[in-house]
């Protein structure tokens, strides 16, 4: 059986829906394959834990809704409802003196906080905040929704503006140097360090600085979806379903059909054929967009040599959500009451020290039993995600794929994952002591195994669908034959979280996919340039 569609796309993810809704609207027929029984990727949000208790099991931090283009051209709050809430205390890392260093939405409220360690380091991150933001608004920002240029021609082009040699600066150095260089007081460089390397930056890693400055904008910037992640990929898939699109779940895919070097459409395991008149779309991961469904035999052994090489990530995580029969009152919140309103919590590390020893520790594959994590509980914001008066939590730590002692497998062990959710749990007791006994009333807790066993295309863990390295961003993400969108087989394009800018829900990839189909195949579109794009190139920034 064949049916027809003019654009077929692999993954229902973030990513695959955005291309879809913009395709769509653009007057397209259109087919989303999802292998999942339900749409949305990482926009997850379930009873995994007691009813009435609602978890965001991936995607839960969203950093790019001030600039991502899809809100404004699809006008979710206007037209679904859909609601972000901005948490005016963002992160809360209580010290061993029962203090808390807290960094807020307001930088001058961050200012006063910090100047309690340091009033140099309260000083010097006013500075860094001007010029972070002056970088993100200018540059940064905007880069992530237009396609990258090759590194010659964008060192070329910053070495025409001081911002710009500013960024390049920025590129050449590791995490780790800007931070030790800006703070000196220990605690401050602790957080710090975790706000910009948390999403998948080395800290000893150079050649992807450029991303610092956006990690350390956003930490001011994190929002929470009022009524769980679950209500974005809503908004998307109802803006889709409005202009025909249609979708398929539990789509088992066989293959990709290629004739003659050209993209034809894909065919299920069912036997069912669904032909694409202009373009096959791909959101998933590299190995199996063209190892396991174009076929090595369709594309030149350069080319599969570069797939087989790629990275991925160092590390993934592994998350504890609880429900709890009350919110937690920390001891910290007693010097500072804002302490228990915060979006995030930095626990369990003492130094700097501890943190890079923690990443170090993690390369070779150990799992540190005093390993920190960060902590949300999200009905703090929203109070629909928990019953009255009870409370709902994440514990998010960072943790290896292949463990040193057991590989993934250990992490299967009922015995081993209670371990670590009972050490998880003191951590959470030494900071907030009513959490103590029968507070928790339940707990799920998901492995770098599980995420692999969820979401196929999160190899090893990677919910970034890869490493962030020099040789595999900016133009080389994932390859410098797929930089564009477009790839080696004609009408194949690629546009997941492989792609540049990267993963994390941030809407790129599917935004500069949809530009790129668009643009190739001859569709008008309906949808204008942002204007942060418009004034960035205006100002000789971007191509």
């Amino acid at each position: 059986m064949e049916r027809e569609y003019d654009v077929i796309i692999i993954g229902a993810g973030p990513n695959g829906m955005e291309i879809g809704a913009y395709l769509s609207k653009a007057g397209q027929k259109v087919l989303l394959l999802e292998k999942r029984y339900e749409a949305g990727g990482g926009l997850a949000t379930e009873q995994i834990t007691i009813p009435e208790y609602f978890h965001n099991t991936h995607a839960i931090f969203h950093m790019m809704v001030d600039y991502a283009p899809i809100y404004q051209d699809f006008d979710f709050e206007g037209k679904y409802g859909l609601k972000h809430i901005l948490p005016a205390l963002q992160w809360a890392m209580p010290t061993p003196d029962g203090r808390a260093l807290c960094v807020y939405n307001d930088p001058e409220k961050t200012c006063q906080s910090i100047a309690q360690y340091s009033q140099k380091d309260a000083d010097s991150y006013r500075e860094w905040y001007k010029e972070c933001d002056e970088l993100m608004r200018e540059i940064v920002g905007p880069q992530t929704f237009v396609k990258p240029e090759p590194a010659p021609l964008m060192a070329a082009r910053a070495e025409l503006s001081d911002l710009g040699r500013l960024l390049t600066e920025y590129a050449e150095r590791t995490p780790e140097e800007v931070v030790k260089e800006r703070f000196e007081n220990d605690h401050v460089r602790t957080l710090m360090m975790y706000g910009v390397c948390h999403w998948g930056l080395d800290y000893s890693q150079s050649g992807v600085g450029y991303l610092i400055p956006l990690y350390f904008n956003r930490m001011s910037n994190y929002r929470l979806a009022a009524g769980g992640s679950h209500r974005v990929s809503n908004a998307v898939l109802k803006s889709y379903f409005e202009t025909q699109g249609q979708i398929r779940t539990s789509a088992q895919i066989k293959r990709i059909i290629i004739e003659n070097g050209t993209a034809k459409g894909v065919e299920l395991e069912d036997g069912i054929r669904y032909m694409a008149n202009k373009a096959v779309v791909s959101t998933i991961d590299l190995h199996q967009t063209f190892l396991d469904y174009v076929g090595t035999e369709n594309l030149e052994s350069d080319f599969v040599d570069m797939c087989n090489a790629w990275q991925w990530e160092k590390w993934s995580l592994l998350d504890t959500h609880l429900a709890l029969d009350k919110p937690p009152q920390f001891k910290a919140a007693e010097s500072n009451p804002d302490v228990n309103n915060a979006f995030m919590y930095v626990l369990g590390y003492d130094s700097c020290d501890e943190l890079t020893h923690e990443w170090d520790l993690m390369a070779t594959g150990e799992l540190p039993e005093t390993a920190g994590y960060i902590a949300t509980f999200p009905s703090v914001h929203d109070p629909y995600q928990a019953p009255p008066g009870r409370a709902s939590g994440l514990l998010s730590q960072m943790a290896p794929f292949d463990l040193k002692d057991g590989g993934s497998e250990k992490y299967l062990n009922f015995n081993y994952r209670r371990e670590l959710a009972a050490y998880q749990l003191r951590t959470l007791e030494k900071y907030a002591p009513n959490m103590a006994g029968d507070s928790v009333l339940w707990w799920n807790i998901t492995t770098p195994a599980d995420i692999q066993n969820k979401f196929v295309n999160m190899v090893r863990g990677s919910y970034k669908q890869g490493q962030y390295h020099p040789l595999q961003m900016g133009y080389l993400r994932p390859n410098q034959e797929c930089s564009h969108n477009v790839t080696p087989i004609k009408n194949l394009f690629v546009g997941g979280a492989g792609v540049w800018p990267g993963g994390c829900v941030i809407w790129g990839p599917g935004y500069n996919c949809a530009n790129t189909i668009a643009e190739e195949c001859g569709i008008e579109k309906w949808w204008k340039e942002p204007e942060i794009v418009t004034k960035s190139r205006e100002n000789g920034y971007i191509l």
